[in-house]
């Protein structure tokens, strides 16, 4: 009999593309993510995905599949959602999107403080929304905005993504090349050096290189890891270069394991805000939740 934890399961791995993304996003392992897709493809009798060095690509049996269950899924969600708090009398259950990066830095050491249950969901920013929007998160941390009547949105922090890169790097060259504002010249010495990267979208990189040199970024980067806190990680007291938000390695930049190499041109920045339902009955718990998180951040 087919179980409904493959169906969300494959579901998972369709969204972000890759059997990691969707271990992450069930808080499962990769081998169950990966066992769950097979019993699935066993089940239906067929290849649901085609797998490539970096990426699930769905088969057209898959996008089928998908169509099909996508809807049917999202209302289990919510109604066990909905069941979940109309059990839960006396402990509410607050439910908070963001990404996984930001969770390790920020919430996780404080999860066991809060007096109410908490359930942690990581995913892209415009389903977050649209989650929050059905009912299903009740407070997400984002850098995007996504206007709708029923939500609030409150600015309280800010990101600058910036090159970093590990201790050991000799940026030497690069800082002359900075101070003579060579541009083409700082691209070329860029894209000599080793780099980090993670598994999902290299949006920061994208958006880095066209805004300093006005043209898409036309490599790849050599070391891909599951996510940003890792590349901090990898690079610790090593060599090579990454662009990430400055807030995921401040305590590593303060202690010198890791240094700031450039800001860019023009600096690249995130506004970060909370975005809540206007009306809602836990009022008390988010606002603990951003309380919180002020001062962290």
């Amino acid at each position: 009999m087919v179980n409904l934890e493959w169906y969300r399961t494959f579901k998972y791995i369709y969204k972000t593309g890759t059997l990691t993304g969707a271990a992450d996003a069930l808080f499962i392992s990769q081998p169950g993510a990966s066992l769950h897709l097979s019993s699935l493809e066993s089940y239906v009798g067929y290849k649901l995905f085609d797998r490539s060095s970096r990426k699930m690509i769905p088969t057209e049996k898959g996008k089928v599949l998908y169509n099909f269950i996508t809807d049917a899924l999202t209302k289990l969600e919510e109604a066990e959602k909905n069941f979940q708090r109309s059990t839960e009398k006396n402990t509410p259950t607050i439910s908070i999107g963001m990404c996984f990066e930001t969770f390790q830095i920020t919430l996780e050491p404080y999860l066991a403080t809060f007096p109410f249950n908490v359930i942690i969901q990581f995913g892209e920013y415009p389903e977050m929304i649209e989650n929050l929007d059905k009912g299903i998160l009740d407070l997400i941390i984002t850098p995007q905005m996504i206007v709708k009547n029923t939500i609030d949105y409150q600015a309280f922090s800010s990101e600058t993504i910036v090159l970093i890169g590990g201790n050991e790097t000799n940026s030497d060259a690069f800082d002359t090349l900075k101070k003579q504002n060579d541009l083409e010249a700082i691209e070329l010495w860029l894209k000599q050096q080793r780099w980090y990267g993670t598994t999902g979208d290299m949006e920061h990189l994208r958006r880095f290189w066209q805004l300093n040199f006005n043209k898409h970024a036309d490599f790849r980067p050599n070391y891909i890891v599951p996510n940003l806190n890792s590349i901090v990680r990898c690079l610790s007291n090593s060599s090579g270069l990454a662009v990430i938000p400055d807030f995921l390695c401040k305590t590593e930049l303060e202690s010198g394991k890791i240094k700031l190499l450039w800001q860019g041109e023009t600096p690249l920045k995130n506004t970060l805000y909370f975005a809540n339902k206007r009306k809602t009955i836990y009022t008390e718990q988010i606002q603990l939740i951003k309380d919180t998180f002020m001062k962290i951040m």
